[in-house]
């Protein structure tokens, strides 16, 4: 019986072995003189510039795409049901029901929230203070715009 795991243990041993071994060759082989360029940020050719600690860099675009993938992988464990729905019989369909509801009502919270809103309110900003723009260096997020000044005598009705 305990025969059984011998190879269980010998795998675990070749694979931290391999890890320890892999870690060690790149630490030995990899280049030891420093390159100042390798130290500069890059972004896309744009020089990058920091933004003001009052504003913070926008991540809706981040948030959406997680937010995408955690439904997406939610909706994947709808197919083994529909396959073995007959076979589940009563039981699988309440267990369904169950976790559609919560899948349902995490959605729910995250629409409240605002995380589906691609623009929002801007955070920092008093209440009916119009924020500041950005100064024209900086690199806006996926559905950003700079707001222009509106010419005088026409915009606002």
């Amino acid at each position: 019986m305990r025969t059984g795991y011998v190879p269980i243990v010998i795998l675990g041993i070749v694979a931290g072995a391999f890890a320890v071994l892999s870690l060690a060759a790149s630490a030995l082989v990899r280049p030891q003189r420093r390159v100042t360029a390798k130290y500069q940020p890059y972004e896309s050719g744009i020089v990058p510039s920091r933004l003001p600690q009052s504003l913070r860099f926008p991540v809706k675009f981040y948030v959406v795409a997680m937010l995408f993938i955690i439904f997406d992988i939610e909706t994947i464990f709808l197919f083994p049901w529909a396959v073995t729905f007959r076979q589940l019989g009563l039981f699988g369909l309440i267990e369904m029901v169950v976790f559609v509801g919560l899948v349902f009502g995490a959605y729910l919270y995250v629409w409240q929230k605002g995380g589906l809103e691609w623009e929002g309110p801007r955070h920092g900003a008093r209440l009916g203070e119009r924020p500041q723009p950005l100064p024209r260096s900086t690199e806006l997020g996926p559905g950003e715009r700079r707001e222009e000044a509106l010419p005088v005598g026409g915009g606002e009705e």
